[in-house]
């Protein structure tokens, strides 16, 4: 029998999430144009870029966390959450 994905209240929030990041980089991007740049990453790259780069980084991070420990999921999205920040602003 086909299967349904089950929409829970954390992969909602984490969907409105992504939705609004990318609402939010779209009207970034129309009342600033981009300018590549290179930071700390080993390419030139652009806002869109280091968006992506980061969620990934996140990503990885918070599977680490959720393989590797036994604590609170909440503590690896946080830890996420500061790389992504740091990325997407010294990237």
């Amino acid at each position: 029998m086909f299967e349904w994905m089950v929409w829970t209240v954390p992969t909602a929030i984490f969907f409105v999430c992504v939705l609004v990041m990318m609402l939010g980089m779209t009207a970034w991007e129309i009342a600033s144009p981009n300018v590549a740049r290179r930071g700390f990453l080993p390419l030139v790259s652009t806002r869109g870029d280091r968006l992506f780069i980061g969620l990934l980084v996140a990503a990885y991070i918070n599977l680490a966390w959720a393989g590797l420990t036994d604590a609170n999921q909440w503590g690896g999205a946080a830890i996420g959450f500061v790389v992504l920040a740091i990325i997407m602003r010294w990237g």
